[in-house]
């Protein structure tokens, strides 16, 4: 099930973490993730698509 970018984001907030340190924790791009955080990119393909899958937003392409 996937969750809205507004749900990720809460749940980043609720767990005291930074978009800087999920990025570096899971080995992205910052501005990458913002990008993606704050709607600019909607991940739809390639590293952007995977930032999503593990952010919750997008279902894991086969």
């Amino acid at each position: 099930m996937t969750t809205t970018v507004e749900q990720a984001k809460a749940r980043l907030k609720a767990n005291g973490v930074t978009i800087k340190a999920w990025a570096e924790e899971n080995g992205f791009p910052v501005t990458s993730v913002r990008a993606i955080i704050s709607g600019h990119n909607k991940g739809n393909y390639g590293q952007a698509h995977k930032i999503a899958v593990a952010l919750g937003i997008k279902e894991q392409a086969d």
